[in-house]
């Protein structure tokens, strides 16, 4: 399953993300200023956004990255 990263309509919200581990999960990131392309967005399975506080809803790539893919790993390792 592929997914964007991005602020947009529709997107869930990262903390209400369900992981299925029976499947594999690819995460598109863009950059703090242009984003990901409203055309990859498009060939995805979901959006995801990161919920932030405030008023610059902008964070550096590898925050996001960092932010997803911890979220994730401790969602795919609760009850180990």
């Amino acid at each position: 399953m592929t997914f964007a990263v991005e602020q947009a309509e529709n997107a869930s919200m990262l903390n209400d993300f369900k992981v299925d581990v029976s499947k594999n999960h690819v995460f598109i990131f863009g950059n703090e200023v242009k984003g990901v392309s409203q055309e990859v967005v498009n060939s995805c399975d979901g959006v995801i956004e990161i919920p932030q506080f405030g008023t610059k809803h902008s964070l550096n790539i590898s925050v996001s990255v960092g932010v997803v893919v911890w979220d994730i790993w401790s969602k795919m390792n609760r009850n180990t």
